[in-house]
Protein backbone atom coordinates (compact mmCIF):
# COMPACT_ATOMS: atom_id res chain seq x y z
CA UNK A 1 0.00 0.00 0.00
CA UNK A 2 2.82 2.50 0.92
CA UNK A 3 4.66 1.43 -1.97
CA UNK A 4 1.09 2.16 -4.46
CA UNK A 5 1.17 5.62 -2.58
CA UNK A 6 4.73 6.66 -2.77
CA UNK A 7 5.33 5.71 -6.59
CA UNK A 8 2.21 7.94 -7.12
CA UNK A 9 3.08 10.87 -5.36
CA UNK A 10 6.52 10.40 -7.66
CA UNK A 11 4.19 10.39 -10.58
CA UNK A 12 2.63 13.49 -9.88
CA UNK A 13 5.87 15.11 -9.19
CA UNK A 14 7.62 14.04 -12.50
CA UNK A 15 4.72 15.16 -14.37
CA UNK A 16 4.30 18.60 -12.58
CA UNK A 17 8.29 19.60 -13.79
CA UNK A 18 7.32 17.98 -16.78
CA UNK A 19 4.46 20.87 -17.02
CA UNK A 20 7.22 23.16 -16.56
CA UNK A 21 9.32 22.67 -19.46
CA UNK A 22 9.50 21.86 -23.28
CA UNK A 23 7.63 18.55 -23.91
CA UNK A 24 9.99 15.84 -25.28
CA UNK A 25 12.91 17.02 -23.58
CA UNK A 26 14.87 13.75 -22.24
CA UNK A 27 15.43 13.99 -18.68
CA UNK A 28 11.90 14.49 -18.08
CA UNK A 29 11.46 11.40 -20.43
CA UNK A 30 13.66 9.26 -18.14
CA UNK A 31 12.24 10.09 -15.10
CA UNK A 32 8.91 9.90 -16.17
CA UNK A 33 9.94 6.42 -17.59
CA UNK A 34 11.46 5.61 -13.82
CA UNK A 35 8.08 6.93 -11.77
CA UNK A 36 5.51 5.45 -13.68
CA UNK A 37 7.73 1.71 -14.15
CA UNK A 38 6.48 1.02 -10.79
CA UNK A 39 3.07 2.76 -10.82
CA UNK A 40 2.12 0.44 -13.34
CA UNK A 41 3.15 -2.72 -11.18
CA UNK A 42 -0.79 -3.24 -10.34
CA UNK A 43 -2.72 -5.17 -13.19
CA UNK A 44 -5.41 -2.63 -13.15
CA UNK A 45 -3.15 0.00 -14.09
CA UNK A 46 -0.82 -2.48 -16.37
CA UNK A 47 -4.47 -2.65 -18.56
CA UNK A 48 -5.68 0.69 -17.95
CA UNK A 49 -2.63 2.91 -18.32
CA UNK A 50 -0.85 1.65 -21.97
CA UNK A 51 1.86 4.10 -22.62
CA UNK A 52 0.66 3.83 -26.23
CA UNK A 53 -2.19 5.54 -25.51
CA UNK A 54 -0.48 8.70 -24.44
CA UNK A 55 -1.07 11.75 -27.10
CA UNK A 56 -1.06 15.74 -26.88
CA UNK A 57 -0.32 15.47 -22.90
CA UNK A 58 -1.66 18.26 -20.78
CA UNK A 59 0.58 19.93 -17.95
CA UNK A 60 0.02 18.53 -14.84
CA UNK A 61 -0.47 22.01 -13.48
CA UNK A 62 -3.03 22.80 -15.73
CA UNK A 63 -5.77 19.95 -14.71
CA UNK A 64 -7.79 20.38 -11.63
CA UNK A 65 -7.22 17.53 -8.70
CA UNK A 66 -10.38 15.83 -9.61
CA UNK A 67 -9.74 15.74 -13.82
CA UNK A 68 -6.80 14.47 -12.76
CA UNK A 69 -7.37 11.24 -10.36
CA UNK A 70 -9.36 10.16 -13.41
CA UNK A 71 -6.56 10.18 -15.94
CA UNK A 72 -4.57 8.16 -12.91
CA UNK A 73 -7.26 5.65 -12.60
CA UNK A 74 -6.96 4.98 -16.29
CA UNK A 75 -9.59 6.84 -17.82
CA UNK A 76 -8.73 8.12 -21.29
CA UNK A 77 -8.13 11.84 -21.66
CA UNK A 78 -7.32 12.03 -25.58
CA UNK A 79 -10.23 12.66 -27.36
CA UNK A 80 -10.23 13.57 -31.26
CA UNK A 81 -6.53 15.26 -31.49
CA UNK A 82 -4.18 13.68 -34.02
CA UNK A 83 -2.07 10.98 -32.24
CA UNK A 84 1.71 12.11 -33.46
CA UNK A 85 4.05 8.92 -34.95
CA UNK A 86 5.74 8.54 -31.90
CA UNK A 87 2.47 8.07 -29.83
CA UNK A 88 1.42 5.11 -32.21
CA UNK A 89 3.34 2.27 -30.33
CA UNK A 90 0.97 -0.60 -30.09
CA UNK A 91 1.98 -3.13 -31.55
CA UNK A 92 -1.08 -5.82 -30.13
CA UNK A 93 -2.87 -5.48 -33.54
CA UNK A 94 -5.05 -8.40 -32.33
CA UNK A 95 -6.91 -5.77 -30.61
CA UNK A 96 -8.55 -4.78 -34.05
CA UNK A 97 -9.88 -8.26 -34.12
CA UNK A 98 -11.36 -8.90 -30.38
CA UNK A 99 -12.94 -5.17 -30.51
CA UNK A 100 -15.18 -6.13 -33.39
CA UNK A 101 -15.49 -10.14 -32.83
CA UNK A 102 -17.04 -9.38 -29.44
CA UNK A 103 -19.05 -6.35 -30.06
CA UNK A 104 -20.91 -8.21 -33.03
CA UNK A 105 -20.63 -12.09 -31.03
CA UNK A 106 -24.02 -11.22 -29.22
CA UNK A 107 -27.64 -10.98 -29.33
CA UNK A 108 -27.97 -8.39 -32.05
CA UNK A 109 -27.14 -10.25 -35.20
CA UNK A 110 -29.49 -13.09 -34.00
CA UNK A 111 -32.93 -10.63 -33.97
CA UNK A 112 -31.31 -9.27 -37.07
CA UNK A 113 -31.21 -12.97 -38.96
CA UNK A 114 -34.17 -13.76 -37.87
CA UNK A 115 -36.15 -11.02 -40.57
CA UNK A 116 -34.53 -12.72 -43.54
CA UNK A 117 -37.46 -15.56 -42.99
CA UNK A 118 -39.87 -13.90 -41.05
CA UNK A 119 -40.20 -10.24 -42.32
CA UNK A 120 -38.83 -11.17 -45.72
CA UNK A 121 -39.96 -14.99 -46.64
CA UNK A 122 -36.67 -16.51 -47.42
CA UNK A 123 -35.93 -20.14 -46.69
CA UNK A 124 -33.24 -20.92 -44.69
CA UNK A 125 -30.47 -22.19 -47.72
CA UNK A 126 -31.76 -18.51 -49.83
CA UNK A 127 -31.48 -16.51 -46.78
CA UNK A 128 -28.13 -18.04 -46.04
CA UNK A 129 -26.72 -17.66 -49.33
CA UNK A 130 -27.95 -14.01 -49.19
CA UNK A 131 -26.05 -13.52 -46.17
CA UNK A 132 -23.04 -14.95 -46.77
CA UNK A 133 -22.18 -12.97 -50.02
CA UNK A 134 -23.27 -9.83 -49.10
CA UNK A 135 -21.54 -9.98 -46.24
CA UNK A 136 -18.21 -10.60 -48.28
CA UNK A 137 -18.59 -7.99 -49.93
CA UNK A 138 -19.32 -5.23 -47.38
CA UNK A 139 -16.93 -6.08 -45.15
CA UNK A 140 -14.44 -4.64 -47.39
CA UNK A 141 -14.24 -0.78 -47.20
CA UNK A 142 -15.04 -0.99 -43.25
CA UNK A 143 -11.66 -3.29 -43.30
CA UNK A 144 -10.07 -0.87 -45.92
CA UNK A 145 -11.04 2.42 -43.85
CA UNK A 146 -9.51 1.31 -40.47
CA UNK A 147 -6.13 1.19 -42.00
CA UNK A 148 -6.38 5.05 -42.07
CA UNK A 149 -6.70 5.55 -38.32
CA UNK A 150 -2.98 3.36 -37.59
CA UNK A 151 -1.26 5.34 -40.79
CA UNK A 152 -2.72 8.69 -39.53
CA UNK A 153 -3.22 8.47 -36.13
CA UNK A 154 -6.78 10.56 -36.86
CA UNK A 155 -9.59 9.61 -35.65
CA UNK A 156 -12.04 8.25 -38.61
CA UNK A 157 -14.24 11.55 -38.74
CA UNK A 158 -11.02 13.67 -38.68
CA UNK A 159 -9.79 12.04 -41.47
CA UNK A 160 -12.91 12.47 -43.39
CA UNK A 161 -12.95 16.34 -42.51
CA UNK A 162 -9.75 16.05 -45.71
CA UNK A 163 -12.50 15.35 -47.98
CA UNK A 164 -15.67 16.84 -46.88
CA UNK A 165 -14.19 19.87 -44.55
CA UNK A 166 -14.44 21.41 -41.84
CA UNK A 167 -17.90 22.37 -41.31
CA UNK A 168 -19.66 20.38 -43.69
CA UNK A 169 -18.41 17.41 -42.04
CA UNK A 170 -21.35 18.08 -39.52
CA UNK A 171 -23.76 16.42 -42.33
CA UNK A 172 -22.53 13.05 -42.48
CA UNK A 173 -21.09 13.47 -38.27
CA UNK A 174 -24.71 13.65 -37.22
CA UNK A 175 -25.72 10.46 -39.48
CA UNK A 176 -23.00 8.56 -38.06
CA UNK A 177 -23.96 9.69 -34.28
CA UNK A 178 -27.30 8.97 -35.47
CA UNK A 179 -26.57 5.60 -36.54
CA UNK A 180 -24.50 4.52 -33.59
CA UNK A 181 -26.90 5.84 -31.19
CA UNK A 182 -29.29 3.44 -33.39
CA UNK A 183 -27.23 0.36 -33.23
CA UNK A 184 -27.14 1.22 -29.56
CA UNK A 185 -31.22 1.32 -29.93
CA UNK A 186 -31.21 -2.09 -31.27
CA UNK A 187 -28.63 -3.55 -28.78
CA UNK A 188 -30.59 -1.90 -25.84
CA UNK A 189 -34.09 -3.86 -26.68
CA UNK A 190 -32.49 -7.00 -27.62
CA UNK A 191 -30.51 -6.87 -23.95
CA UNK A 192 -33.70 -5.19 -22.12
CA UNK A 193 -36.09 -8.31 -24.32
CA UNK A 194 -33.99 -11.17 -22.50
CA UNK A 195 -33.61 -9.90 -19.20
CA UNK A 196 -37.46 -9.20 -19.06
CA UNK A 197 -37.72 -12.58 -19.97
CA UNK A 198 -36.69 -14.17 -17.34
CA UNK A 199 -39.28 -12.99 -15.20
CA UNK A 200 -41.78 -10.96 -17.15
CA UNK A 201 -44.60 -10.36 -14.59
CA UNK A 202 -41.67 -8.28 -12.38
CA UNK A 203 -39.16 -6.95 -14.73
CA UNK A 204 -40.57 -4.81 -17.90
CA UNK A 205 -38.64 -4.70 -21.29
CA UNK A 206 -37.94 -0.94 -20.44
CA UNK A 207 -36.14 -1.88 -16.91
CA UNK A 208 -34.01 -4.45 -18.43
CA UNK A 209 -33.14 -1.68 -21.26
CA UNK A 210 -31.98 0.82 -18.28
CA UNK A 211 -30.13 -2.30 -17.11
CA UNK A 212 -28.48 -2.82 -20.25
CA UNK A 213 -27.35 0.69 -21.11
CA UNK A 214 -26.12 1.88 -17.53
CA UNK A 215 -23.78 -1.36 -17.35
CA UNK A 216 -22.09 -0.45 -21.53
CA UNK A 217 -22.10 3.34 -20.04
CA UNK A 218 -19.51 2.13 -17.42
CA UNK A 219 -17.40 0.02 -19.40
CA UNK A 220 -17.25 3.38 -22.51
CA UNK A 221 -16.86 5.70 -19.72
CA UNK A 222 -13.09 4.48 -19.16
CA UNK A 223 -12.29 5.18 -22.74
CA UNK A 224 -9.58 3.44 -25.23
CA UNK A 225 -7.17 1.04 -23.30
CA UNK A 226 -10.54 -0.16 -21.03
CA UNK A 227 -12.83 -0.57 -24.05
CA UNK A 228 -10.12 -3.12 -25.82
CA UNK A 229 -9.78 -5.01 -22.68
CA UNK A 230 -13.19 -5.59 -21.86
CA UNK A 231 -13.63 -6.72 -25.39
CA UNK A 232 -10.91 -8.59 -25.51
CA UNK A 233 -12.20 -11.61 -23.10
CA UNK A 234 -15.89 -10.70 -23.06
CA UNK A 235 -16.34 -13.12 -26.26
CA UNK A 236 -15.58 -16.55 -24.27
CA UNK A 237 -18.65 -16.22 -21.85
CA UNK A 238 -21.03 -14.88 -24.96
CA UNK A 239 -19.37 -17.73 -26.95
CA UNK A 240 -20.26 -20.53 -24.56
CA UNK A 241 -23.38 -19.01 -24.13
CA UNK A 242 -24.92 -19.32 -27.62
CA UNK A 243 -23.22 -22.29 -27.92
CA UNK A 244 -25.60 -23.59 -24.79
CA UNK A 245 -28.56 -21.52 -26.18
CA UNK A 246 -28.20 -23.83 -29.35
CA UNK A 247 -27.45 -27.00 -27.90
CA UNK A 248 -30.53 -26.82 -26.22
CA UNK A 249 -33.04 -25.57 -28.01
CA UNK A 250 -31.64 -26.43 -31.47
CA UNK A 251 -33.93 -30.12 -31.97
CA UNK A 252 -36.61 -27.44 -33.42
CA UNK A 253 -34.65 -25.77 -35.56
CA UNK A 254 -35.07 -28.25 -38.68
CA UNK A 255 -38.98 -27.18 -38.27
CA UNK A 256 -38.28 -24.45 -41.19
CA UNK A 257 -41.50 -22.72 -42.42
CA UNK A 258 -41.91 -24.44 -46.03
CA UNK A 259 -42.26 -21.79 -48.89
CA UNK A 260 -44.10 -22.74 -52.26
CA UNK A 261 -42.24 -20.40 -54.06
CA UNK A 262 -38.49 -19.95 -54.54
CA UNK A 263 -36.77 -16.91 -53.83
CA UNK A 264 -37.55 -13.65 -56.13
CA UNK A 265 -34.94 -10.75 -57.20
CA UNK A 266 -36.55 -8.29 -55.07
CA UNK A 267 -36.51 -10.51 -51.59
CA UNK A 268 -33.08 -10.84 -52.52
CA UNK A 269 -32.15 -7.61 -52.88
CA UNK A 270 -34.08 -6.51 -49.69
CA UNK A 271 -31.83 -9.08 -47.86
CA UNK A 272 -29.07 -7.68 -49.15
CA UNK A 273 -29.70 -4.17 -48.22
CA UNK A 274 -30.19 -5.03 -44.81
CA UNK A 275 -27.00 -7.07 -44.59
CA UNK A 276 -25.05 -3.88 -46.20
CA UNK A 277 -26.66 -1.40 -43.77
CA UNK A 278 -25.19 -3.99 -40.79
CA UNK A 279 -21.93 -3.92 -41.59
CA UNK A 280 -21.20 -0.48 -44.12
CA UNK A 281 -21.95 1.41 -41.37
CA UNK A 282 -19.01 0.13 -39.20
CA UNK A 283 -17.04 2.73 -41.74
CA UNK A 284 -17.83 5.92 -39.38
CA UNK A 285 -16.10 4.02 -36.78
CA UNK A 286 -13.22 1.90 -37.48
CA UNK A 287 -10.68 4.24 -37.83
CA UNK A 288 -11.09 5.44 -33.78
CA UNK A 289 -9.58 1.72 -32.59
CA UNK A 290 -6.11 2.06 -34.60
CA UNK A 291 -5.11 5.30 -33.73
CA UNK A 292 -2.25 3.69 -31.31
CA UNK A 293 -1.15 0.99 -33.08
CA UNK A 294 2.73 1.25 -34.69
CA UNK A 295 2.45 1.64 -38.72
CA UNK A 296 5.93 0.16 -39.14
CA UNK A 297 7.08 -1.83 -36.55
CA UNK A 298 9.02 -3.94 -38.80
CA UNK A 299 10.21 -1.77 -41.88
CA UNK A 300 11.83 -5.59 -43.22
CA UNK A 301 8.49 -6.97 -43.44
CA UNK A 302 6.02 -6.43 -46.21
CA UNK A 303 2.88 -7.78 -47.84
CA UNK A 304 1.18 -10.17 -46.18
CA UNK A 305 2.69 -9.60 -42.94
CA UNK A 306 2.85 -5.70 -43.24
CA UNK A 307 1.09 -3.61 -40.50
CA UNK A 308 -1.63 -2.40 -42.93
CA UNK A 309 -2.63 -6.35 -43.97
CA UNK A 310 -2.24 -7.12 -40.68
CA UNK A 311 -5.10 -3.96 -39.33
CA UNK A 312 -7.45 -5.13 -42.73
CA UNK A 313 -7.64 -8.82 -41.90
CA UNK A 314 -8.32 -8.24 -38.37
CA UNK A 315 -10.89 -5.72 -38.67
CA UNK A 316 -12.25 -7.77 -41.86
CA UNK A 317 -12.56 -11.23 -39.77
CA UNK A 318 -13.35 -9.19 -36.72
CA UNK A 319 -16.85 -8.37 -38.83
CA UNK A 320 -17.44 -11.51 -40.70
CA UNK A 321 -16.47 -14.24 -38.19
CA UNK A 322 -19.42 -13.23 -35.73
CA UNK A 323 -21.37 -11.81 -37.83
CA UNK A 324 -22.13 -14.40 -40.20
CA UNK A 325 -23.20 -17.15 -37.84
CA UNK A 326 -25.49 -15.42 -35.76
CA UNK A 327 -27.51 -14.07 -38.69
CA UNK A 328 -27.79 -17.50 -39.87
CA UNK A 329 -28.86 -18.75 -36.57
CA UNK A 330 -31.36 -16.25 -36.76
CA UNK A 331 -32.65 -17.14 -40.03
CA UNK A 332 -33.00 -20.55 -38.89
CA UNK A 333 -35.14 -19.59 -35.45
CA UNK A 334 -36.91 -16.92 -37.52
CA UNK A 335 -38.12 -19.88 -39.80
CA UNK A 336 -38.77 -22.21 -36.71
CA UNK A 337 -40.66 -19.52 -35.08
CA UNK A 338 -44.14 -20.09 -36.56
CA UNK A 339 -43.58 -23.86 -36.46
CA UNK A 340 -43.15 -23.67 -32.49
CA UNK A 341 -45.96 -22.75 -30.74
CA UNK A 342 -44.11 -21.83 -27.46
CA UNK A 343 -41.25 -19.85 -29.36
CA UNK A 344 -44.01 -18.00 -31.78
CA UNK A 345 -45.84 -17.35 -28.37
CA UNK A 346 -42.78 -16.10 -26.56
CA UNK A 347 -41.40 -14.08 -29.49
CA UNK A 348 -44.99 -12.02 -29.63
CA UNK A 349 -44.33 -11.59 -25.48
CA UNK A 350 -40.70 -10.61 -25.09
CA UNK A 351 -38.85 -10.73 -28.38
CA UNK A 352 -35.81 -12.42 -28.78
CA UNK A 353 -35.14 -12.68 -25.26
CA UNK A 354 -38.09 -14.89 -25.37
CA UNK A 355 -37.52 -17.45 -27.76
CA UNK A 356 -33.68 -17.57 -26.00
CA UNK A 357 -35.78 -18.16 -22.97
CA UNK A 358 -37.69 -21.19 -24.66
CA UNK A 359 -34.62 -22.49 -25.91
CA UNK A 360 -32.61 -22.64 -22.68
CA UNK A 361 -36.02 -24.20 -20.93
CA UNK A 362 -34.39 -27.73 -21.11
CA UNK A 363 -31.68 -26.35 -19.00
CA UNK A 364 -34.00 -25.14 -15.47
CA UNK A 365 -32.05 -22.74 -13.27
CA UNK A 366 -28.65 -22.71 -15.20
CA UNK A 367 -30.72 -21.60 -18.01
CA UNK A 368 -31.85 -18.79 -16.72
CA UNK A 369 -27.62 -18.09 -15.75
CA UNK A 370 -26.89 -18.29 -19.48
CA UNK A 371 -29.62 -16.08 -20.29
CA UNK A 372 -28.38 -13.35 -18.40
CA UNK A 373 -25.20 -13.91 -19.94
CA UNK A 374 -26.49 -13.63 -23.54
CA UNK A 375 -28.18 -10.39 -21.88
CA UNK A 376 -24.95 -8.95 -21.25
CA UNK A 377 -23.70 -10.07 -24.44
CA UNK A 378 -24.82 -6.72 -26.18
CA UNK A 379 -23.08 -4.75 -23.52
CA UNK A 380 -19.84 -4.82 -26.21
CA UNK A 381 -22.02 -3.48 -28.76
CA UNK A 382 -23.63 -0.40 -26.79
CA UNK A 383 -19.75 0.56 -25.48
CA UNK A 384 -17.91 0.93 -28.60
CA UNK A 385 -20.90 2.84 -29.92
CA UNK A 386 -21.18 5.39 -27.22
CA UNK A 387 -17.21 5.55 -27.34
CA UNK A 388 -17.61 6.71 -30.95
CA UNK A 389 -20.76 8.66 -30.40
CA UNK A 390 -18.53 10.83 -27.64
CA UNK A 391 -16.21 11.11 -30.17
CA UNK A 392 -18.19 12.71 -32.91
CA UNK A 393 -20.00 14.69 -30.27
CA UNK A 394 -16.70 16.48 -29.86
CA UNK A 395 -15.80 17.15 -33.16
CA UNK A 396 -19.29 19.07 -33.21
CA UNK A 397 -18.27 21.61 -31.27
CA UNK A 398 -14.36 22.67 -32.31
CA UNK A 399 -14.14 24.88 -28.93
CA UNK A 400 -13.86 21.97 -26.53
CA UNK A 401 -10.52 21.28 -28.42
CA UNK A 402 -9.08 24.22 -26.39
CA UNK A 403 -10.67 23.55 -23.48
CA UNK A 404 -8.11 21.69 -21.38
CA UNK A 405 -10.60 20.16 -19.05
CA UNK A 406 -13.48 19.62 -21.49
CA UNK A 407 -12.03 17.66 -23.72
CA UNK A 408 -11.04 15.00 -21.83
CA UNK A 409 -14.56 14.58 -20.41
CA UNK A 410 -15.68 12.44 -23.23
CA UNK A 411 -18.38 10.90 -20.26
CA UNK A 412 -20.11 13.99 -20.12
CA UNK A 413 -20.99 13.14 -23.89
CA UNK A 414 -21.90 9.27 -23.00
CA UNK A 415 -24.13 10.54 -20.61
CA UNK A 416 -25.94 12.87 -22.85
CA UNK A 417 -25.82 10.09 -25.44
CA UNK A 418 -27.31 7.30 -23.04
CA UNK A 419 -30.21 10.06 -21.48
CA UNK A 420 -31.28 10.02 -25.03
CA UNK A 421 -31.15 6.20 -25.87
CA UNK A 422 -33.08 4.54 -22.87
CA UNK A 423 -36.45 6.48 -24.32
CA UNK A 424 -36.19 6.14 -27.59
CA UNK A 425 -35.33 2.44 -26.74
CA UNK A 426 -38.44 2.31 -24.97
CA UNK A 427 -40.22 3.57 -27.79
CA UNK A 428 -38.60 1.86 -30.68
CA UNK A 429 -39.17 -1.70 -28.85
CA UNK A 430 -43.18 -1.07 -29.42
CA UNK A 431 -42.65 -1.95 -33.06
CA UNK A 432 -39.20 -4.26 -32.87
CA UNK A 433 -39.31 -5.52 -36.17
CA UNK A 434 -40.58 -2.52 -38.44
CA UNK A 435 -37.47 -0.55 -36.62
CA UNK A 436 -34.90 -3.06 -37.17
CA UNK A 437 -35.75 -3.14 -40.44
CA UNK A 438 -35.98 0.34 -41.41
CA UNK A 439 -33.07 1.54 -39.53
CA UNK A 440 -30.94 -1.11 -40.86
CA UNK A 441 -31.55 -0.24 -44.44
CA UNK A 442 -32.09 3.50 -44.27
CA UNK A 443 -28.12 3.84 -42.73
CA UNK A 444 -26.97 1.28 -45.82
CA UNK A 445 -27.66 4.62 -47.93
CA UNK A 446 -25.85 7.20 -46.29
CA UNK A 447 -22.44 4.60 -45.25
CA UNK A 448 -22.63 4.09 -48.80
CA UNK A 449 -21.85 7.45 -49.48
CA UNK A 450 -19.37 7.85 -46.87
CA UNK A 451 -17.51 5.04 -48.08
CA UNK A 452 -17.61 5.54 -51.60
CA UNK A 453 -15.61 9.66 -50.74
CA UNK A 454 -13.25 8.24 -48.05
CA UNK A 455 -12.32 5.47 -50.29
CA UNK A 456 -11.50 7.43 -53.38
CA UNK A 457 -10.03 10.16 -51.57
CA UNK A 458 -7.04 7.99 -50.61
CA UNK A 459 -6.66 5.70 -53.43
CA UNK A 460 -7.42 8.43 -56.32
CA UNK A 461 -6.43 11.56 -54.90
CA UNK A 462 -4.05 10.86 -52.37
CA UNK A 463 -2.55 7.88 -54.20
CA UNK A 464 -2.54 5.91 -50.97
CA UNK A 465 0.02 8.63 -49.67
CA UNK A 466 -1.15 8.71 -45.63
CA UNK A 467 1.33 11.45 -45.13
CA UNK A 468 -1.15 13.99 -47.27
CA UNK A 469 -3.13 13.85 -44.02
CA UNK A 470 -1.26 16.73 -42.47
CA UNK A 471 -1.68 17.34 -38.88
CA UNK A 472 -1.18 20.54 -39.05
CA UNK A 473 -4.28 21.65 -40.49
CA UNK A 474 -6.69 19.00 -38.91
CA UNK A 475 -8.96 21.77 -37.57
CA UNK A 476 -7.60 24.63 -39.67
CA UNK A 477 -10.87 24.98 -42.11
CA UNK A 478 -9.38 27.33 -44.83
CA UNK A 479 -6.57 24.93 -45.05
CA UNK A 480 -8.79 21.94 -44.97
CA UNK A 481 -10.80 20.91 -48.93
CA UNK A 482 -13.94 23.32 -48.94
CA UNK A 483 -16.14 19.84 -48.92
CA UNK A 484 -18.45 20.29 -51.23
CA UNK A 485 -17.28 17.91 -53.95
CA UNK A 486 -17.83 15.44 -51.32
CA UNK A 487 -21.20 16.29 -50.00
CA UNK A 488 -22.40 17.59 -53.48
CA UNK A 489 -21.33 13.79 -54.90
CA UNK A 490 -23.64 12.45 -51.72
CA UNK A 491 -26.76 14.71 -52.20
CA UNK A 492 -27.19 13.85 -56.20
CA UNK A 493 -26.84 10.50 -55.72
CA UNK A 494 -29.78 10.56 -54.28
CA UNK A 495 -31.52 11.42 -57.28
CA UNK A 496 -31.35 7.19 -58.19
CA UNK A 497 -31.28 6.26 -54.30
CA UNK A 498 -35.02 7.63 -53.61
CA UNK A 499 -36.26 5.53 -56.85
CA UNK A 500 -34.49 2.71 -55.81
CA UNK A 501 -35.28 2.21 -52.21
CA UNK A 502 -37.82 -0.27 -50.52
CA UNK A 503 -38.81 0.49 -47.12
CA UNK A 504 -42.17 -0.33 -45.04
CA UNK A 505 -43.58 3.27 -45.82
CA UNK A 506 -42.18 3.83 -49.26
CA UNK A 507 -41.12 1.67 -52.25
CA UNK A 508 -39.41 3.85 -55.30
CA UNK A 509 -40.35 3.21 -59.09
CA UNK A 510 -37.27 1.42 -59.64
CA UNK A 511 -37.51 -0.92 -56.46
CA UNK A 512 -40.78 -2.14 -57.10
CA UNK A 513 -39.34 -3.96 -60.48
CA UNK A 514 -35.96 -4.43 -59.04
CA UNK A 515 -35.93 -4.66 -55.53
CA UNK A 516 -34.13 -2.50 -52.72
CA UNK A 517 -30.86 -1.27 -54.69
CA UNK A 518 -30.37 1.76 -52.85
CA UNK A 519 -27.00 1.26 -50.88
CA UNK A 520 -25.51 0.00 -54.30
CA UNK A 521 -26.77 3.34 -56.16
CA UNK A 522 -25.82 5.33 -53.49
CA UNK A 523 -22.15 3.96 -53.54
CA UNK A 524 -21.59 3.87 -57.28
CA UNK A 525 -23.09 7.37 -58.55
CA UNK A 526 -21.51 8.86 -55.24
CA UNK A 527 -17.90 7.60 -56.48
CA UNK A 528 -18.77 8.28 -60.21
CA UNK A 529 -19.67 12.05 -59.31
CA UNK A 530 -17.18 12.73 -56.68
CA UNK A 531 -14.26 11.94 -58.87
CA UNK A 532 -14.73 15.16 -61.61
CA UNK A 533 -16.20 17.11 -59.01
CA UNK A 534 -13.34 16.38 -56.82
CA UNK A 535 -10.42 16.81 -59.44
CA UNK A 536 -12.34 20.50 -60.41
CA UNK A 537 -12.04 21.77 -56.62
CA UNK A 538 -8.13 20.87 -56.32
CA UNK A 539 -7.80 22.19 -59.32
CA UNK A 540 -9.71 25.45 -58.19
CA UNK A 541 -7.73 25.54 -54.75
CA UNK A 542 -4.33 24.47 -56.39
CA UNK A 543 -3.81 21.68 -54.04
CA UNK A 544 -5.19 18.78 -52.26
Amino acid sequence: MSTNLSTGVALHDVERTAGKEEHGQHDDQAQTTTATRGFRSSSWHKFLRNKDAQANNIPFKENPKWYQNLIDVGVEENGIQPVPIEGRTSTQYNQLFTVFFTCLLSLLPVPTGMLATLEFGLSLRDASLVIIFFALITCLPPAFMGIGGMETGMRQFVQARYSFGLYLVIIPLLLNAATMIGFSLMSAIAGGQTLAALNPSHVSVNVGIVITCLVAFGVSLLGFNFVHFWQRWTWIPNLVALVIAVGCGGRYLHLQTQLAAPATPTQILNLGSLVAGYFLTFGGTVGDYSIYHNPNPNPFRTGPFSARARIFSYIYLGLFLPSVPLLILGAAIGGAVPQVPAWQAAYASTGIGGVMMEMLAPAAGFGEVVLVVLALSVIGNIAISMYSISLNLEMLVPGFVRVRCVRGLRFVFILVTMAVMIPLAVQAAKEWETTLVNFLSIIGYWASCFNAVLTLELVVFRRMDYTTFDHGIWNVGRKLPLGLAAIGASVLSWALVVPGMAQSWYVGPIAKRTGDIGFEAAFVVTGLLYLPSRWLEIKIRGGL
